[in-house]
């Protein structure tokens, strides 16, 4: 993010500026405006990775067709299948 700061009014849950303060009194969190720009810097990486997310998929079926459900259940299976515990026990 940039060094400018811009000053805004926000109304926010009070659990949530509890848990914010809560960060600052811990050490996590410099301020609690560090802490909610740092949830808002979270939220944006987010929004643009789902973006692209998006745009790869519609990419794709524009290219090789929908994906079909019984396609995403056979990569499910696929992808439990070789995956490798790393906690608790194997189903």
């Amino acid at each position: 993010m940039t060094a400018r700061k811009a000053r805004l009014t926000v109304t926010v849950d009070a659990e949530l500026v509890a848990a914010g303060n809560e960060a600052v009194a811990r050490g996590t969190a410099d301020s609690l405006s560090a802490w909610v720009n740092e949830a808002l810097a979270a939220r944006a990486a987010r929004d643009h990775r789902l973006a692209a997310m998006s745009e790869a998929i519609a990419a794709y079926e524009a290219e090789f067709g929908e994906i079909t459900e019984a396609e995403m259940t056979a990569q499910h299976r696929a992808d439990r299948a070789a995956a490798i515990v790393v906690r608790g026990e194997e189903r």
